[in-house]
């Protein structure tokens, strides 16, 4: 099954290229995007290659964003974006639905490494963004926007990435659970006071719509899962697929709103991204390092410090007004950082930890 896909997808790939060189151009988009879904799809039949199945199918859906970006803006006049709260809030459900008292309770056995953890997330990512936003000089919302994704908690992604590297997953649900509780607090904390100057920012406001966004959904999936663990075996086999189905959701209207803006600083804006995203890494697992932490916690917050929940960071986009703007930045942020993400869990799950050497 899976080699037919590869055939479908290199079939999608031979017929986008020979569009290109038509009078149909313009329709090429679909079949582009039409390429990375199958492409995609047919990763999750490699060990190797599956962890870049969801990212790839979000590139298509990025794709058909920025061909047609007018048949993602609103539906019989019902505008798309009002759907990204609610969404967002499904998400981080599912998170809650994930965690339970127990995986909680590991914040009180590795305190000193979820604390560094914690620590370098809101310190280093914050300021990376703050260097960036300052030395590219982009306009002064899509500045903000580089700035909000720093400030943002780390997301369920980091965790799948920590499987998948061989590093230490109890440790990276811990630090994404504690930052992720945090968020209501420094995120607005952090905003106000680096992103100021670039657009006036309300605190009370943005820490009322961080916990109605996050703490809340959270909460209400571990008081669900308390209740009916184990009774609804089918909910928790669909949860993830609804929640990749939401983030794309996400990315897609989100980036049909800004295509516009994105056309005008998109190689730059990257740029950026690229670099706020692949420094949060490494910063992340030197200092851990230095700190004379085991080579699974390193790998454990360097994909903690790296990654972000740019969902959560495109949500807050919209509720500050800036959908097109600001949120752009997370728009890009997050298919990136699971490309870089997948590629860097790869590399590690090839290679034993020191420890398990020994």
């Amino acid at each position: 099954m899976g080699n037919k896909v590869y055939l479908a997808a290199c079939l999608f790939l031979l017929l986008f290229a020979g569009i290109c060189f038509s009078r149909y151009a313009y329709q090429g988009g679909w079949v582009l995007m039409l390429f990375f879904i199958s492409l995609g799809v047919a990763f999750r039949s490699s060990d190797k290659l599956k962890g870049f199945s969801f990212t790839t199918m979000i590139f298509g859906v990025f794709v058909a964003a920025m061909y047609y970006p007018q048949y993602f803006l609103s539906v019989g006049g019902f505008k798309l974006s009002a759907l990204i709260i609610p969404l967002l809030q499904l998400i981080m459900f599912g998170m809650g639905c994930e965690l339970s008292i127990k995986e909680l309770a590991t914040v009180i056995k590795m305190p000193k490494a979820i604390a560094v953890g914690v620590i370098c997330h809101y310190s280093i990512m914050p300021i990376i963004g703050f260097a960036l936003a300052n030395l590219f000089n982009f306009p002064k919302e899509i500045a903000a926007g580089i700035i909000l994704v720093g400030c943002c908690p780390s997301g369920l992604a980091s965790n799948v990435m920590s499987y998948l590297a061989k590093a230490n997953l109890a440790l990276s649900v811990a630090v994404t659970a504690v930052s992720t509780l945090l968020a209501p607090l420094l995120t607005p904390l952090l905003m106000h006071l680096l992103a100021g100057k670039f657009i006036t920012i309300h605190f009370w406001d943005m820490a009322w719509d961080t916990t109605r966004v996050v703490i809340i959904p959270i909460f209400a999936g571990l008081l669900f899962d308390f209740l009916v663990r184990g009774k609804l075996k089918w909910l928790d086999k669909i949860m993830p697929l609804i929640s990749m189905a939401s983030i794309g959701l996400i990315i897609l209207v989100i980036t049909s709103a800004g295509r516009e803006s994105l056309m005008k600083v998109g190689l730059l804006l990257v740029l950026a991204v690229l670099i706020h995203n692949t420094a949060g890494y490494t910063l992340g697992y030197w200092i851990s390092r230095l700190l004379g932490f085991k080579e699974k916690d390193c790998r454990t917050i360097s994909l903690e410090v790296g990654m972000q929940n740019a969902g959560l960071a495109s949500g807050l986009a919209l509720l500050m007004g800036g959908i097109a703007t600001i949120g752009l930045a997370p728009a890009i942020f997050g298919p990136l950082m699971n490309v870089s993400g997948s590629s860097l869990a790869t590399w590690w799950h090839g290679r034993l930890p020191e420890e398990e050497k020994k």
